[in-house]
Parts: structure tokens; sequence; C-alpha cells
């Protein structure tokens, strides 16, 4: 019995969660993303590509199908999957997916992901709070916003929790709220910058995106 408990403690996967609108997604999202992976010993990373966010004005905003299909395109060939899954669940606040998620998944073990120009206005989320008890937390350092996620109400609350990297790559005794924070060299790249520079970007990723890659379901090519 003892010998089945350990084998089924070892075929849990670690997944770090990334959410975001992917408008589009680009080789900054990859590159925090493997950093991400090695810094914390991830199995996986899943990109959450979000139907719509409540804090983020719906003008400009490409349909579903084609930020999928680009996040698809800029994760292939890693231990990264994007994911049209909040859509399917339908869910729209973080609080409500996570849940979700653990239900749905109930072997994996999850670390939600996020910059700290994210951290800065967590105390804004649906009950924020509880995201935080759900699962530890890894915010990644943006150029320019450090300070801001550090004046935080979330960052003071969570600053009781802080934990190293190192300790999270230790699977045993996991708990939550934690705080695990990572810096690594800045990424200039910026989904704003890349809709100035081509704003119908969407247009080539057209009906790419035929499966979603972790519910393997058709995807459909006209969602918005």
């Amino acid at each position: 019995m003892a010998g089945a408990r350990h084998r089924a403690s070892a075929a849990l996967s670690v997944i770090g969660l990334l959410g975001g609108s992917f408008n589009p997604a680009h080789g900054g999202h990859r590159r925090i993303s493997l950093f991400a992976r090695d810094a914390l010993g991830l199995d996986e990373v899943w990109w959450l590509v979000s139907p719509g966010n409540p804090l983020k004005p719906r003008a400009g905003m490409a349909p579903l199908a084609g930020r999928l299909a680009s996040a698809c395109t800029h994760s292939r060939r890693a231990p990264i999957r994007a994911t049209g899954i909040e859509r399917e669940l339908g869910t729209r606040y973080t609080i409500d997916t996570l849940r979700a998620l653990q239900r749905r998944y109930p072997r994996h073990r999850f670390i939600w992901l996020m910059g700290s120009d994210n951290l800065a206005q967590f105390h804004q989320w649906k009950a924020w709070r509880d995201v935080a008890r759900l699962m530890p937390i890894a915010v990644i350092a943006r150029p320019g916003y450090d300070g801001r996620a550090a004046a935080s109400p979330a960052a003071a609350w969570l600053g009781r929790y802080r934990r190293s990297a190192a300790s999270v790559k230790h699977r045993a005794g996991w708990s939550a709220p934690a705080l695990i924070q990572l810096r690594f060299d800045p990424d200039p790249r910026s989904a704003t910058a890349l809709r100035h520079a081509d704003p119908d970007w969407a247009a080539r990723y057209r009906g790419l995106a035929r499966r979603d890659p972790v519910t393997h379901h058709p995807v459909d090519p006209d969602i918005a």
C-alpha cells in the first residue's frame, strides 16, 4: 500500500498557469514561461488564453480563436500548452477558473504565474485573497512595475508568505498562500507594440488552431 501511495504521488504533475489575453502571443511570453519552468521545477506551463479580461477594454481585442492560434504557434516545441479552456468552463474570473481546474485535474499541482504589473493591481481582482489561498503565486519582475507592485495592498498582505524558488522544487508539503519572486533579464517585447506595428496580425492565424492542446477538443474558428 505504501508503494502504491508513493507511485500515485510521483505521478503528480506540477503546472505553471500563465493567464492573459495573448493579443497576440509573442516570444516574450515563451521566454518568461521557460524561465519560470526552470526556476520552479515545473513539468509544464499552460497559457490560459482568456475569452475576456474584466480589467481590460474589449476595443482592439482580437477574436479568441486567433489569439489561441498565435499562442499555439509561439509555444511549439516547448513544454508549454496554450488553451482556451476558460471558454469551455464558462468562467470569467481567475478565482472561478482556478477552482474549476483543480476539480477537473486533481492529479496536477498548480502554481499561478504573473508579472509584477499584475501584482500591482492584484487587489482589484475578484476574491484575490482566495486566489492566493488556492495555490502558490510566482511573480516575475517586469521593468517599470516593481515599485508599484511592492507598494500594492496585495504585496503587503502576501509579504508574510514569501518563499524561495528553491523551496517550491521540493514538492512535499506544499502550502498556500505562498509568494515566490523571480527575476531575470527583462524582455522588451510587448503585445501592444506588436499590435501597433501590425494591426491585422490576427488574420495570419485564422483557422490555424484546430484542437485545444489541453482539452483536445476542436476549436471553433469563429469563436470571439
